[in-house]
């Protein structure tokens, strides 16, 4: 194989995952520039009692996420748009988790149905279509936002990395860490009641 077409499909898959990944984080950055996603951008964090983070399965990035925040002293729990309630963390997520300080050991999945809708909550989705998926349910746009709107680098799409490499779990897991550290740091300075003293 050319070096340098080896070298494209490496970067891709630490940063992106695939090039499908690489191609909805283009496709989810127009989407921001174009002022599509402006409904999820700036909730009234003031306001806000719990996080709720949003994913698939539940297993990987929601998972993680409620992990970082709750080790940060946030009121917070996770859940899953297409899961099975109580299945465990994905191996790798255990495994990505660890060296970042993070025991996903006992986490259990909820499904969206085991859900209980708290008008304060915030749910923190991790592409643009989890959002629409939570409107057609009927949950209000004021209570979605898009937890990569927080990440740095700012990255609206945050490609699922389930049966994905190492090298991209770390890289969704860093930028996750992120966007939970730069929200918490908003949340603090709104003197949200989600932060627990």
């Amino acid at each position: 194989m050319d070096p340098y077409l080896s070298r494209i499909r490496q970067l891709i898959d630490t940063n992106y995952g695939t090039f499908r990944g690489l191609v909805r984080v283009w496709l989810g950055q127009l989407e921001f520039v174009l002022g599509r996603t402006e409904p999820y951008l700036h909730p009234r964090l003031q306001q806000i009692d719990r996080l709720v983070f949003v994913c698939l399965g539940n297993i990987n990035r929601s998972a993680f996420s409620e992990a970082v925040a709750r080790a940060q002293g946030v009121h917070t729990c996770s859940i899953g748009l297409s899961t099975t309630t109580g299945h465990p963390a994905f191996h790798k997520a255990v495994a990505t988790a660890g060296p970042l300080g993070l025991d996903l050991g006992a986490h259990k999945a909820t499904d969206l149905s085991d859900y209980q809708f708290r008008p304060n909550d915030l749910l923190l989705v991790m592409e643009i279509r989890h959002a629409h998926k939570l409107r057609a349910a009927g949950y209000p746009a004021e209570s979605i936002a898009l937890l990569g709107h927080w990440a740095a680098p700012h990255r609206i799409h945050l490609h699922d990395p389930h049966v994905l490499s190492d090298a991209y779990f770390r890289t969704c897991f860093d930028l996750l860490q992120s966007a939970v550290q730069g929200l918490v740091a908003d949340l603090r300075a709104a003197s949200s009641p989600c932060i627990q003293r």
